[in-house]
């Protein structure tokens, strides 16, 4: 019975389908030709509709992937800043400084008037077994010319980097040689450095520079460690200036090691990313050093997370100028062509509860990328007066104030000092020209620097030299007009840059920092702080910290619900 009612019923279906199929077929005939245009899906499936009717009926023939890696960023623009779209073919390079390695040749260079110029050579790496110098101009890459206005510093690294144990070929220029060298360099793994600078600042006073947070910064610091205990060191340094930051885990790995146990390092949380906390686990081996931390408006990110967790519970005093102000958790994705996009997730938060990223809106970038120079025109880098906090009062462990919703403001104010800065300072600087000079003066005299072997006795002999006379002589041949009482104003800062860039050269970046270091006032505040034996903060009275939070409360009250609004919406 019930089979027969099946096969009666049978036609109908069949006619009803055939209906439902024209009904279909003419909707979309009648919507997708002519002059009508109606998308009737919504969402991703009206992108891809788009993008099928602009394939199938545009006047002119289209490159529809060419569209979509421009509309991908444009959409994630719309988010926030740091949600970004990373095209395939700079997916390694984006990479590479937070791996710990990359396979390449093993050369740092800068480009110069269309040329690829070797600054310093790896060593032992593959480019230095094949012959290559600093100094050198490589000018072909495997028979075929490399330079001209298309050479960029992306260009040079695509061509350079590849897979290890792959072979390319240098066409390389020396100094004081007119004909081209060919040297044959076989690729392989480069080790990135996070820990830049280890070294000690006094007989009790270490000195750590973390560049930024990649897979290798925990054990590298575990071996800057290592060194300094060797040294006997009592007080440690940590320079987090213009550390941009990095991996998370990173930050808290190192944090854990100079924590007690069960003490919040930081806390991530989502609209679909349940809050997570990290916690220390008591088995840092560096939990009782007096501990100082540099931070600058070049420090974000994992930086902050650091600088943060030191700050909010006591351990340390954080030195320098209110950090970025970057707290916003990006996760990876990638796509099937090896194109990839880091999307924003969740906000991060220091242990006291602070939001520490600073205000955007959504879809207009303009003035978050201003906000330095925002800073800077309000007289923030020169006055711990002018800073400007967004967000509520916290507190941290001992019941210090701390302020989130812009960065973390040091408890120790340094201001930029400009006494001596003229406009030829900033011309010569901003234009590269002491860069250049710098590295043409090495080039001419390779040969009688390397005769120095410490930054001391190459610092002491180029202080004799006379750099600055000879830097205005050569700016003034490269377009920058000599102005004699400018120079003479700012002769100190001229010396400090020049000598500096030439000890890179010549030397290391360690070398460098141990340079600038030497008359830094962030540092010389370090040493005096150390000295004084004030590196643990101390808890405020309880009076004055109930002046403070009522102030606090007066102040900001009104914008205390906008504020965690914009931090948890």
């Amino acid at each position: 019975m019930n089979e027969k009612k099946k096969n009666r019923y049978m036609p109908l279906i069949m006619a009803l389908c055939v209906v439902f199929g024209i009904f279909v077929g003419t909707f979309y005939a009648n919507h997708f030709t002519g002059n009508r245009l109606s998308i009737i899906n919504s969402g991703s499936n009206k992108l891809n509709n788009l993008l099928h009717i602009i394939d199938a009926q545009y006047v002119d023939t289209v490159n529809v992937n060419d569209l979509v890696e421009k509309a991908v960023p444009q959409i994630l623009s719309e988010l926030d800043p740091h949600s970004v779209y990373i095209a395939a073919k700079d997916v390694q390079i984006a990479n590479d400084d937070l791996r710990g390695s990359f396979s390449g040749v093993g050369i740092e260079f800068t480009i110069r008037q269309d040329t690829l110029h070797v600054q310093q050579v790896i060593s032992n790496g593959p480019a230095e077994k094949a012959g290559v110098i600093a100094g050198d101009k490589i000018v072909k890459v495997d028979d075929k010319p490399f330079t001209g206005k298309t050479l960029t510093n992306e260009v040079a690294m695509h061509t350079l980097k590849g897979p290890k144990d792959t072979k390319v070929k240098l066409g390389v220029l020396r100094y004081g040689e007119k004909k081209i060298r060919t040297l044959v360099v076989t690729r392989g793994e480069i080790p990135t450095k996070s820990v830049t600078a280890v070294y000690m600042l006094d007989d009790k006073t270490g000195y750590i520079r973390i560049k930024n947070f990649g897979e290798n910064t925990y054990p590298e610091l575990l071996i800057a460690l290592a060194k300094l205990s060797q040294k006997q060191v009592e007080n440690l340094t940590i320079d987090l200036r213009g550390n941009t930051g990095g991996y998370l885990q990173s930050a808290v790995q190192i944090a854990n090691e100079f924590l007690p146990k069960n003490k919040l390092i930081v806390y991530t949380e989502g609209r679909k990313s349940p809050r997570q906390e990290f916690r220390s686990d008591g088995r840092g081996s560096y939990q009782q050093i007096p501990l100082v931390v540099l931070i600058d408006e070049g420090s974000a990110s994992a930086s902050e997370i650091l600088a943060g967790a030191i700050q909010d519970n006591d351990r340390g005093t954080i030195i320098g100028r209110r950090s970025f102000g970057k707290g916003l958790v990006q996760q990876p994705i990638s796509f099937n062509d090896q194109s990839m996009i880091r999307l924003t997730i969740a906000r991060y938060y220091s242990p006291s509860g602070r939001c520490i990223q600073k205000p955007y809106t959504a879809g207009d970038n303009k003035d978050y990328e201003e906000d330095l120079l925002t800073r800077y025109e309000h007289g923030e880098f020169f006055s711990q007066d002018s800073i400007k906090h967004e967000g509520k009062e916290y507190h941290t462990a001992i019941g210090r104030p701390v302020y989130g919703g812009g960065g973390i403001t040091p408890d120790i104010f340094i201001a930029e000092d400009t006494t001596d800065v003229t406009s030829y300072y900033k011309q010569a600087s901003m234009s590269g020209l002491i860069i250049q000079y710098a590295f043409t003066y090495v080039d001419e005299n390779r040969k009688h620097l390397s005769e120095y072997e410490t930054m001391e006795q190459l610092a002491d002999y180029l202080k004799k030299q006379n750099m600055v006379e000879k830097f205005a002589t050569y700016a003034e041949k490269n377009g920058l007009k000599r102005r004699n009482l400018m120079i003479q104003k700012s002769h100190k800062l001229l010396e400090r840059y020049i000598v500096s860039r030439i000890i890179y050269n010549m030397q290391s970046e360690q070398s460098w920092m141990e340079y600038l270091n030497s008359d830094d006032p962030a540092i010389l505040e370090t040493l005096k702080l150390f000295r004084e034996g004030k590196a643990f903060p101390q808890a405020p009275e309880k009076k004055e910290k109930k002046v403070a939070q009522l102030r606090a409360f007066d102040y900001h009250g009104t914008h205390r619900k906008a504020t965690y609004t914009a931090c948890l919406s």
